[in-house]
């Protein structure tokens, strides 16, 4: 299913769970001030006010029933009269569900600006209220109806506005790890690949049993667009811009064994093989496949063999440490290369 038209199937789904539970509310809060006793004109009028929110709300016209409980928060908030701030304290409650409502309405219908704009200010009321549950509900759909706008761009090869949407939704909800993956995405397309790797190790550090998915594709987007960045760089001979890609990396995440393959690989392009024997045993430890394990022990065992063979091919340690790390290749496109190494080796 297209991305867009999922999340618009979300936004119906909520719109229908909200209603059921608006009314149910609805009738009890009516069924509390139908027997509140009021003893001046200001308070009959606010809890008036108060039952025409209520039911508007419960027949779902959600303009009408914010209306009337603003009006209830801002003639009654300095009131005395208990009744009348019980009508202020539920009307706090109901304001941000109503601008959700009409966030949501207007997310249905795809209007996206009026959609944030009511969507935000629920989140800002409820932050004002000290109503965290209401603000966290509020920014879950404002960072849904990012990431439907977004979508639209995306699907569209419009990735700097799908940027500039996702930026936007991401902000509001970190652990929407769905439209997370989208923003990183757009980053590599558009050559940002800092800050696409940026938005997936946020993802790595997520919680790993409830995440997993979403960490597993964050790290498979890490390693393809590390081997495009490294490609791009190999090309134009920038070894040291590798070196420190993977330095950077691996400051973020000591574990990498990505970054640990790349700058060793880096390293031996140089012709530094001094720097790969020191760092080729950690890197090949920290490689979890037979191919990448195999790849750094070809690279190792080349560098001990150019150092035979700038020595005159006369410092024998030096030849049987390129034998021993050459007989370790055993698995992937290293292996020809390196019983060719071997076999003049004798």
């Amino acid at each position: 299913m297209p991305l867009v038209e999922k999340i618009m199937n979300n936004f119906n789904k909520k719109l229908n769970i909200t209603e059921r539970i608006m009314k149910k509310l609805v009738l009890m809060a009516v069924a509390l001030f139908s027997f509140a006793m009021v003893s001046a004109q200001s308070a009959s009028e606010i809890t008036a006010k108060y039952n025409e929110a209520a039911t508007a709300l419960q027949a779902k016209d959600w303009a009408k029933a914010l209306e009337n409980f603003e009006a209830v928060v801002k003639g009654g908030m300095d009131s005395e009269d208990s009744n009348v701030l019980n009508c202020v304290a539920t009307a706090k409650k109901y304001i941000p569900t109503c601008y959700q409502r009409l966030g949501l309405r207007a997310a249905s219908a795809k209007n996206w600006a009026e959609a944030v704009k009511n969507l935000s200010t629920a989140a800002e009321k409820a932050e004002l209220w000290g109503d965290s549950t209401a603000k966290l509900k509020s920014n879950q759909i404002l960072a849904k109806v990012y990431q439907a706008q977004g979508g639209e761009a995306f699907n569209a090869g419009d990735y700097a506005s799908a940027v500039s949407a996702f930026e936007k939704g991401y902000a509001a909800n970190k652990r929407n790890t769905e439209m997370a993956l989208y923003l990183a995405e757009s980053y590599f397309k558009l050559g940002e690949y800092q800050k696409g790797m940026d938005v997936c190790s946020n993802i790595c550090g997520m919680n790993a049993t409830k995440y997993a998915d979403a960490i597993a594709e964050a790290k498979e987007k890490m390693a393809m667009y590390t081997n495009n960045e490294v490609a791009r760089l190999q090309q134009a001979g920038d070894h040291d811009g590798i070196i420190a890609m993977a330095d950077s990396m691996l400051a973020t995440d000591p574990t990498s064994a990505l970054a640990e393959k790349i700058r060793v690989q880096a390293y031996n392009n140089k012709k530094e093989y001094d720097k790969v024997i020191e760092l080729g045993e950690t890197a090949a430890a920290a490689q979890t496949t037979e191919e990448d394990k195999s790849d750094v022990y070809f690279i190792i065992g080349a560098a001990f063999n150019a150092q035979y063979n700038a020595g005159g091919n006369k410092d024998v340690a030096l030849k049987d440490k390129a034998v021993a790390n050459l007989q370790k290749v055993t698995a992937g496109n290293s292996v020809e290369a390196a019983k060719t190494a071997l076999s003049n080796l004798k």
